[in-house]
């Protein structure tokens, strides 16, 4: 006896619940046997109206709702200028459509989805070694800006040491010598011509400064500085004056 018969013999027993099969929804085929055999036909003829009317009423229809698939599926949306990739795609399926041989085993549809990944999978390196390009081009004019600042800087740090020092020259050159003792006499005048031949003396470093002052004045290194130290407390002076903008 079966279930159902004893369900009706006892009413006590639980009834068997029967699954009921849900319909799968329909895919929406957009490329079809019907589009595959227009590609195949479109391929075959020789007539320019046949052709025309296959491409109009059924190849690019497919065509271009297999181009908007890839795009989404394969998430060539984030590609920047995708709108005109878009339609530079479709357009270019028609340079190789009658390219198609169905004789060498591949259906139109897989054939024609292939070249399209493929063909925005090109335009994906394009935009990527574009956009590397770009990012290098903004780093060199980044890095020549900061070396042109760097180089206007050093310019006019230069520019100013120069302007100081020649103001420093004239200054000098005002100073009364009738209240000067001999050493710092000697001294002073060694300074002068120091600065009047500065372009002509290659080191120009410390203890050349001091050679040079021993050779023209004939005093000891010790004479030197106990006049220097004097003419240090005139150039603090014109120092402090340069750089609150007195002078």
């Amino acid at each position: 006896m079966t279930e159902k018969l004893k369900s009706m013999v006892d009413p006590s027993l639980p009834k068997r619940r029967t699954r009921r099969r849900s319909k799968g929804r329909k895919k929406n085929l957009y490329f079809t046997v019907v589009h595959e055999e227009a590609i195949v036909d479109y391929c075959k003829s020789s007539s320019f109206k046949e052709r025309t009317r296959l491409y109009e009423t059924l190849i690019q229809p497919a065509l271009d709702q297999m181009v908007d698939k890839i795009i989404l599926t394969y998430k060539f949306n984030r590609l920047p200028n995708i709108d005109c990739l878009r339609d530079d795609c479709k357009v270019w399926l028609t340079t190789v459509l009658h390219k198609y041989d169905p004789n060498k085993g591949s259906k139109a549809f897989s054939y024609f989805s292939v070249i399209t990944k493929n063909w925005f999978i090109h335009q994906t390196k394009v935009n990527s070694k574009k956009m590397k390009r770009e990012i290098s081009f903004e780093s060199i004019r980044g890095e020549l800006e900061q070396a042109k600042l760097h180089v206007g800087h050093e310019y006019e740090l230069k520019r100013e040491e120069d302007e100081f020092w020649d103001r420093f020259g004239f200054e000098i050159k005002t100073w009364e010598i009738d209240d000067m003792r001999t050493n710092d006499e000697k001294v002073y005048k060694a300074i002068i011509i120091l600065f009047e031949n500065a372009n002509d003396i290659e080191i120009f470093n410390k203890k050349a400064v001091y050679f040079y002052l021993r050779e023209i004045t004939g005093l000891s290194t010790k004479q030197i500085v106990s006049s220097l130290n004097k003419f240090k407390v005139r150039y603090r002076w014109f120092k402090q004056d340069w750089d609150s903008g007195k002078i």
